[in-house]
């Protein structure tokens, strides 16, 4: 693969970590992306209401944690990089001076076990720490499309891609997942690098891409 003809604006199948080898220091203005946690979500929970005992399919998409040299890349590639989940990496990633916290219930009277806010660790220096409102508590959710079982809302990604980048940015989604990030890049006039290493979600990336209304 050659930088950037066969990157940008593209869904690329494969492990993150071998395509970042590819790209050059600094290349990305922004990382925006929700690695796996490791903590095997993906072989469900006991769940809430009607989706108690809930079990997904096969795809062992929490069961690989990455390690500190996905994140070293990272950090090599990109200008800005926010990782959701940064707190479940505190051993792989430095100490943030900036978090993003993301709001999940808002004023709602929502009485449930799911959390009420999920954090973004950022790699910007010295920024007081920013607080999106973007409602979606368990089958709860301002949006109507789900694709995967922790996928982050588009307009969410919209506010931070605003207020990370500029028009006519390049974005890196490394763990793209069903491809929110890249929707949002394309309503929002940047230039979008998507990884993902199930050629299942590459394929619904690709196919919400291709949708007139891209939620």
């Amino acid at each position: 693969m050659k930088y950037p003809d066969d990157f940008l604006n593209k869904v690329i199948q494969g492990d993150c970590l071998e395509i970042m080898k590819q790209m050059p220091g600094k290349c990305v203005d922004l990382v925006l992306t929700d690695p796996p946690y490791g903590i095997k979500a993906d072989k469900g929970s006991s769940g809430f209401g009607s989706s108690q005992n809930r079990r997904y399919e096969d795809d062992n998409w929490d069961s690989f944690v990455p390690s500190k040299e996905y994140f070293d890349e990272i950090l090599r590639i990109s200008k800005v990089a926010i990782i959701f989940g940064g707190n479940c990496f505190t051993d792989r990633l430095p100490v943030s001076k900036h978090w993003i916290v993301w709001d999940k219930k808002g004023s709602m009277p929502f009485d449930n076990p799911f959390s009420d806010c999920e954090l973004g660790w950022t790699s910007i220096e010295k920024k007081p720490i920013k607080k999106y409102t973007v409602i979606q508590q368990g089958f709860v959710s301002e949006e109507r499309d789900r694709f995967h079982p922790t996928q982050k809302p588009v307009s969410l990604f919209n506010q931070i891609i605003k207020d990370y980048s500029k028009d006519g940015d390049i974005v890196l989604d490394c763990f793209l997942g069903s491809g929110t990030t890249a929707v949002a890049c394309k309503q929002t006039n940047r230039n979008f690098i998507g990884v993902e290493l199930s050629q299942k979600y590459c394929d619904i990336a690709n196919e919400r891409l291709k949708q007139d209304l891209l939620f």
